[in-house]
């Protein structure tokens, strides 16, 4: 139930198909420039984020507006919107041409992100798969 709530508010209408899946485990490295931020890993069904070490012993880029505490292991069953938003709109005909081309499971969050998420026009990060 609470987790229909917050991809109720998290997710777009685009989003709210979207899934964790449950039996795959993924990486992701959150650059901004050469500065690792930090780290995004699915496994068993819980995203986890959190800070490396070098962007917690920097002081020029600040914290992600929903990671404001670099010291904290953020975790969530549903991915959290600044990756979220990183999945592009599954109606858009190129996207859904790539889909159906490299038979990616359209509801699966974790495959979204990982063959579509590495570059947004909405920040400058770049989120590498690892």
């Amino acid at each position: 139930m609470l987790r229909k709530l917050k991809n109720i508010f998290w997710k777009t209408e685009e989003h709210e198909d979207l899934v964790t899946p449950t039996n795959v485990n993924v990486s992701f490295e959150l650059m901004y420039k050469a500065l690792l931020i930090g780290t995004l890993n699915l496994e068993d069904g819980i995203w986890t984020f959190a800070y490396s070490e070098e962007f917690k012993s920097q002081t020029k880029v600040k914290p992600l507006t929903d990671f404001p505490r670099v010291d904290k292991v953020y975790q969530n069953m549903a991915l959290y919107p600044f990756f979220v938003h990183r999945i592009p709109g599954l109606n858009q005909p190129k996207i859904k041409a790539t889909i159906e081309k490299e038979k990616i499971d359209k509801t699966n969050e974790a495959e979204l992100l990982k063959r579509f998420g590495q570059i947004s026009i909405t920040n400058p990060f770049l989120l590498k798969p690892i």
